[in-house]
């Protein structure tokens, strides 16, 4: 039985495991989004986002333990200049991770892991639709009261003209 034993082995030793965990986190900051299995994505989401939070703090010390986990200079730069300040004011949460079918060869469920605040789509649509639903609730009680109030009185003079021609 596997009580409390919260760490997914993923098939491989310690060593290989941190290395899979540290190139996927690399490939994540660099790229935004990757296509992986759901469990390597499940692993990863544990393993980056304590990275990110510690990359809110841009100190020395900071960047050494992000370094020590990700040995990606360039991963560890992208992380503290670009990624940190967009997700400064989130109070965790910075992972998403997508089911998106099955592989073909072995029929592995597949996910997506994206960073949040970068996925401009989901951004977009996100603030139109509140954008869109705040509008909506102001003007409906004007725009209904208003216009049936105005669209009588225009209507009568157009129907009396013509029968008193």
């Amino acid at each position: 039985m596997r009580h409390n034993k919260s760490v997914n082995h993923l098939g491989r030793k310690s060593g290989h495991r941190k290395a899979l965990l540290a190139n996927m986190a690399s490939s994540l900051i660099l790229n935004k989004r990757i296509t992986t299995t759901v469990a390597k994505a499940k692993a990863l989401k544990s393993y980056v986002e304590p990275l990110i939070t510690k990359s809110k703090d841009d100190s020395t010390h900071s960047r050494r333990v992000v370094f020590s986990y990700l040995k990606d200079k360039n991963a560890v730069a992208e992380l503290f200049r670009t990624v940190a300040p967009k997700v400064a004011d989130r109070p965790g949460g910075y992972t998403r991770v997508l089911h998106v079918g099955f592989r073909q060869g072995d029929a592995a469920e597949m996910a997506l892991i994206e960073l949040v605040d970068f996925n401009e789509a989901a951004l977009a649509s996100s603030t139109k639709k509140e954008a869109k639903k705040t509008t909506r609730r102001s003007r409906a009680k004007k725009a209904e009261a208003a216009p049936a109030a105005e669209a009588p009185k225009a209507e009568a003079p157009a129907e009396e003209a013509p029968k008193a021609e």
